[in-house]
């Protein structure tokens, strides 16, 4: 799966656990999850679990705690889906 595959992906992942709908508008790879997009950390795990579930990975508690961006949880997939 391409990056911009996976970058679409994500976004339709996050889109329900964003807080701030114009910051979503212009969502970048270099979006914070809880700084930009307003995501609270409770939805964090469900955004992990959505992921799991939609790419079959499985995403450990250190892991979680590098996904602040969103090309640091595209990375995380990429990774996890070698």
């Amino acid at each position: 799966m391409t990056r911009e595959a996976l970058l679409e992906k994500v976004k339709e992942i996050i889109k329900p656990y964003v807080g701030d709908g114009e910051a979503f508008d212009n969502l970048t790879e270099a979006s914070d999850l809880i700084n930009d997009l307003k995501i609270n950390s409770a939805h964090v795990v469900d955004i992990v679990l959505d992921i799991e579930s939609e790419f079959d990975i499985m995403i450990d508690d250190d892991a979680i705690n590098d996904m602040t961006t969103v090309a640091s949880s595209i990375d995380l997939i990429q990774s996890k889906m070698e």
